[in-house]
């Protein structure tokens, strides 16, 4: 089994990294672009268990390592 988890900034957190793409992006003439925030993907692959199971070994790896619950945001994506 497969799943994604995907995690950002909550809403009002200053994203500095962001900030600066956005400048680049910019800096570049690319047109069109008004704010960018930037995040993180972990692609993982899970040992052979149930969804419910493997739900609950992903949350656990956020909750410990991946996101810092603080500041970030995640999202679980199995497929």
């Amino acid at each position: 089994m497969k799943a994604r988890v995907t995690v950002t900034l909550k809403t009002g957190v200053l994203d500095p990294q962001g900030k600066a793409i956005e400048g680049a992006l910019k800096s570049l003439g690319v047109e069109g672009i008004g704010a960018v925030r930037q995040g993180k993907v972990f692609d993982l692959e899970i040992a052979d268990m149930d969804r419910a199971a493997a739900e609950a070994a992903i949350k656990a790896a956020c909750e410990k390592l991946l996101a810092n619950t603080v500041v970030e945001n995640y999202r679980i994506d199995i497929a």
